[in-house]
């Protein structure tokens, strides 16, 4: 059922500005642009499916991550590893985080050996809400694969892993 199955070049893209009025990008398109409005766009569809759960999929994605970054460190991830994981500024992890500890979903516990560093630790409420979210997320997420198409729903995420890898930051850097 896929919407579009051909690549789109950025001459049809919906960010060029019209060929007489070629605005002050000077005609170029913007992936940043492009990008934010996917993401806003996928994002509202996500927490319309997790709203009845008072959840929002930044909340899901949060959760999902600590559960995962648990099997590999039981005492729960560092905030510092958290947030290098999910590419974001530790203020705004600690910010991300305080509804969910206020809502007893999460537990930021002091380390054994340095009591400056914090874990976040899923509580029992928050491992039964991360269980019963999956299933929304799950239902969203294949409308979307559907809407899409399989082949350019893996394209997307292709790109956007390698955008977001650290392989893309250094080139990108290296340029300067």
């Amino acid at each position: 059922m896929g919407i579009n199955t051909k690549a789109v070049d950025a001459k049809s893209s919906l960010h060029q500005p019209a060929a007489d009025e070629p605005g002050v990008l000077g005609g170029r398109v913007c992936t940043n642009t492009a990008l934010r409005l996917a993401a806003r766009r996928l994002g509202q569809l996500y927490d319309e499916a997790l709203a009845p759960l008072d959840l929002k999929a930044t909340q899901l994605a949060l959760i999902a991550e600590i559960d995962k970054l648990t099997v590999a460190a039981p005492q729960g991830p560092t905030l510092q590893d958290l947030a290098a994981r999910l590419a974001i500024q530790l203020s705004a992890l600690t910010h991300a985080l305080r509804p969910l500890v206020r809502d007893g979903f999460v537990e930021l516990r002091a380390d054994a050996k340095d009591r400056r560093t914090k874990h976040g630790v899923l509580t029992p409420l928050g491992k039964a809400k991360l269980s019963e979210a999956v299933g929304r997320w799950a239902a969203a997420n294949d409308r979307v694969e559907a809407v899409l198409g399989p082949a350019s729903a893996a394209n997307l995420r292709a790109l956007a892993d390698q955008v977001s890898s650290d392989a893309f930051l250094a080139a990108y850097k290296s340029e300067d």
